[in-house]
């Protein structure tokens, strides 16, 4: 319903309007200025037209609002379950490649963009063992380095959803028999 930018501009000028009654009203009280004579039944009418403005906009505000967390918590579990693909994919790739749990270590943290000596310092060795094993990886991945490497991990995640969702499947299966890593 308030999707038209034109639709929430209207909605806020009405609570602008009638908040500006409301204050104007007991301005005029605290100033002693007098505006012009209007009668108790017109006065009744504004201020009812006034409070029930009000009530609108928050209404219409807390439908916004609601509008906008479903939104927000519908974008965090698409970004969740793409993220959730993503470590599929991964473990499926380092399966295939046959990589050590070590390799698996240094690609994932390599795919992360870390750099050897941070990957060195995470995984609590040499800087030397570090670039044998990336050798080691692109070499049973077939690429030629690091950005290679992450293009393969691009394009299957750019593969159709059916695919992604097969190889999810797959993994879950492998994951619930034990024979996943």
């Amino acid at each position: 319903m308030m999707r038209s930018p034109l639709a929430l501009a209207a909605v806020f000028l009405l609570q602008a309007l009638c908040a500006f009654f409301f204050v104007s009203d007991i301005l005029s009280s605290i100033f002693a200025f007098a505006p012009a004579p209007v009668s108790w039944e017109m006065r009744e009418y504004l201020q009812i037209f006034a409070s029930l403005g009000l009530i609108a906009g928050l209404v219409l505000g807390g439908m916004a609002l609601r509008r906008a967390m479903i939104e927000r918590n519908s974008a965090r579990e698409g970004l969740r379950r793409a993220s959730s693909a993503f470590g599929v994919l991964l473990q499926e790739k380092f399966l295939e490649w046959g990589l050590t749990p070590a390799e698996r270590d240094v690609a994932l943290f390599a795919v992360k963009g870390l750099s050897t000596q941070d990957i060195a310092l995470l995984r609590a060795t040499s800087e030397g063992t570090v670039k044998a094993q990336t050798n080691a990886i692109y070499r049973k991945a077939g690429v030629s380095g690091r950005s290679q490497l992450l293009s393969v991990f691009i394009e299957d995640l750019m593969r159709d959803d059916t695919e992604l969702a097969r190889i999810q499947t797959a993994f879950q299966s492998e994951a619930m028999s034990g024979s996943a890593p």
